[in-house]
């Protein structure tokens, strides 16, 4: 597994792999009416180009195919970290993860932030996050659970 710095032509795998891992891998949290307003079949492509021109994003690969992405800011909010269903459960996330967290102590960065989604709450509470608040957003009219989760690093991480 190697990570990189995402590029401008990834943008279409990038949208592609969060589209199949939220109709997938959160099958089993959210119904098909809210997996489909979170992740439309046919994404704004333009409005996922400026939502990554505000991060950074690190993308792993295995032999060349994408297998997850994580993107946060220059203060510690981890803005998306999903892995493609094929990859689920191998440790790419704990990869691209760690690889954010040793960026965001390079930066000064103590304290993360996210919107964890049902399925990611177990993984960012495994790595330190507690709950800072139960939240209820809309997509296109439709209700979706999730959590703002922060943890504070320490210089040892």
């Amino acid at each position: 597994m190697s990570l990189r710095p995402a590029t401008e032509t990834d943008l279409p795998s990038i949208v592609s792999l969060f589209t199949d891992s939220v109709h997938q891998l959160a099958a089993r949290s959210y119904t098909p009416e809210q997996r489909a307003a979170w992740a439309p079949e046919a994404p704004d492509m333009e409005q996922w180009r400026s939502r990554l021109a505000k991060v950074e994003t690190l993308i792993a690969e295995s032999d060349d195919t994408m297998a997850g992405f994580i993107s946060f800011t220059s203060n510690g909010h981890i803005e998306f970290l999903f892995t493609a269903p094929a990859f689920s459960r191998r440790g790419v996330a704990s990869l691209l993860y760690e690889a954010a967290v040793e960026r965001l102590l390079g930066k000064g960065v103590r304290t993360l932030t996210t919107d964890a989604s049902l399925e990611a709450r177990p993984f960012f509470e495994s790595r330190g996050f507690s709950v800072v608040e139960a939240q209820t957003v809309e997509r296109d009219g439709v209700q979706l659970q999730r959590f703002a989760m922060a943890r504070c690093l320490s210089q040892n991480e």
